[in-house]
């Protein structure tokens, strides 16, 4: 009989409605994604998400920066804290605290982001605006990890989206977010495979 082998464990952090990490969770309980997610952290204590994950019996926990008086120290806490989980993934969901290299080191290989854009271009905020603004006939999203230099990590996984002659910022926005959702646990899955699939 062959050995079961054992669910990969990931830890999401968010300071919003974490709406890419309820289409993880969501993923998981259809099926499509096969791993466990062991906490969900958020730097802020109002954080919608973290109500959501509580709903779904998931471990949440917050590490306020206001209570820091620096970043390095907010990071090392947050580190500390992700540690006690020892997860295979670590899933920024609109986590929105620039991190510290150390933490960054920390993690390397295991830190994963979705930007909204097709990176390398567009790295920063405002994408959607900047993507029309620019001409682009596509826009879109990148899941990838992180390095100390802001969206500029290798790209796992990219999903792309048209710009249609109207577009809005927020039109375009609505229409990338709708992929988020698709792109991110897929993302998540590409990278775990070998840990939950020993079949060729």
């Amino acid at each position: 009989m062959q050995a079961s082998v054992p669910i990969p464990a990931i830890v999401i952090l968010i300071s919003g409605r974490g709406s890419n990490m309820r289409s993880i969770i969501k993923a998981i309980q259809n099926d499509k994604l096969s791993v466990k997610v062991a906490a969900v952290i958020s730097n802020r204590p109002d954080a919608a998400g973290l109500k959501f994950a509580q709903q779904e019996n998931i471990t949440t926990a917050v590490i306020d920066h206001t209570q820091f008086a620096s970043r390095a120290l907010f990071d090392q806490a947050l580190a500390q804290e992700i540690d006690h989980y020892s997860p295979d993934l670590v899933i920024l969901a609109g986590f929105m605290r620039i991190l510290t290299s150390d933490f960054v080191h920390h993690f390397s290989g295991k830190l994963i982001n979705i930007h909204p854009s097709l990176l390398p271009k567009f790295k920063g905020l405002n994408t959607h605006q900047r993507a029309i603004d620019a001409g682009e006939k596509e826009h879109g999203a990148s899941v990838h990890f992180v390095t100390p230099e802001l969206d500029d990590g290798p790209v796992v996984l990219q999903a792309y989206v048209p710009i249609l002659k109207d577009d809005t910022a927020n039109i375009l926005a609505a229409r990338v977010l709708e992929q988020e959702h698709k792109l991110y646990p897929n993302a998540i899955k590409q990278l775990l495979a070998p840990k939950t699939n020993n079949k060729p």
